[in-house]
């Protein structure tokens, strides 16, 4: 079995039905797929629907970058989108994959600009777009909306702490070691298509760093490489490296 690398700031992965790029999709479909409106009743969830635009994006395709002040709300029905910063020096950290069901782009709307914070499609993707004023008249009239919202931000915030914490306190190897077993779930014989460049962007390391890393795990026989891939040989042995 085969994992995408990054890490969702959905936890459910949903069953979506097959969709290509320029093909139209009835508006309803789209609250349907977010657990912050399921909720809704039928007639409340339609009548917010009328105010939804939904908009297809190829692969490579920014929604977003750091110059945009964005006044929407995005709610990916299917496809991926890839969340980043750059620093002043052009530096990048990959923040998260947006998987189908979530939300993102939230920041503007609780006062925040987006700072350096870019959106790309990694996949060809249908986006769910909502207005500033017509998500926060819909918080207004239902409270459940804004409750289930503030769960998300906040399993998002512990999400951020914990990578925080990763990058503060750990090596290299151990923050290698910490993003593989994340992603497999602890399992060995897990295949996780990542590259060197993006688990270096994940954790805030050189490509060369996270090569030497790799290359020593699977001497160690931790890891069996492949190109584009890491396949999880030894878990525990892996696990152990946490502490390093």
């Amino acid at each position: 079995m085969s994992v995408r690398h990054g890490f969702s700031l959905f936890p459910k992965r949903r069953t979506q039905p097959r969709w290509q790029p320029g093909s139209t999709v009835p508006p309803k479909e789209c609250m349907l797929a977010m657990d912050i409106f399921c909720d809704l009743e039928p007639a409340a969830m339609a009548a917010f629907e009328q105010q939804t635009e939904m908009r297809t994006c190829r692969k490579g395709q920014l929604l977003y970058s750091q110059e945009d002040r964005a006044e929407v709300l995005f709610l990916l029905k299917r496809g991926r989108v890839q969340l980043y910063r750059l620093t002043p020096s052009g530096k990048r950290l990959d923040l998260a994959v947006i998987e189908p069901g979530a939300f993102f782009g939230e920041m503007p709307l609780v006062g925040e600009s987006l700072r350096h914070t870019f959106a790309e499609a990694v996949e060809d993707s249908l986006i769910c777009v909502m207005s500033r004023s017509d998500i926060e008249r819909l918080m207004r009239e239902r409270s459940e909306v804004a409750i289930r919202m503030i769960e998300v931000l906040s399993r998002r915030l512990a999400l951020c702490e914990a990578r925080l914490e990763e990058m503060a306190y750990r090596s290299v190897p151990a923050r290698i070691a910490a993003v593989l077993l994340r992603l497999s779930q602890g399992r060995s014989g897990e295949t996780v298509l990542i590259t060197h460049q993006e688990l270096g962007d994940m954790i805030g390391a050189l490509r060369e760093s996270v090569t030497k890393v790799l290359d020593e795990f699977q001497r160690a026989e931790l890891v069996e490489l492949s190109r584009g891939r890491v396949i999880l040989r030894d878990v525990p042995g892996l696990q152990a490296r946490l502490e390093e």
